[in-house]
């Protein structure tokens, strides 16, 4: 039976990546909002709430973002996990 041996961790890119997910997420909440011109009250609900949740996400990102950061700075290396 071969042996599976998991891929290195690289997380050279984490910061860029996290910052076009809230780039994107943003994006999302305002063409949502655009939306909520139209909606029905029910979908209002269901907008507010979904946005609601996407800001959390953005609070996380954020916080991911500061954590990511902090490792490059002080020396993360792709090697040092494996």
């Amino acid at each position: 039976m071969a042996r599976n041996k998991p891929n290195p961790d690289d997380r050279s890119d984490n910061v860029e990546k996290l910052q076009s997910m809230i780039v994107h997420t943003i994006e999302n909440m305002d063409e949502a909002e655009e939306s909520m011109k139209f909606a029905n009250a029910e979908d209002l609900a269901r907008i507010e709430a979904k946005n609601e949740r996407r800001r959390e996400s953005i609070a996380s990102f954020r916080s991911e973002i500061k954590d990511e950061y902090q490792a490059q700075q002080n020396g993360y290396k792709k090697e040092d996990n494996y």
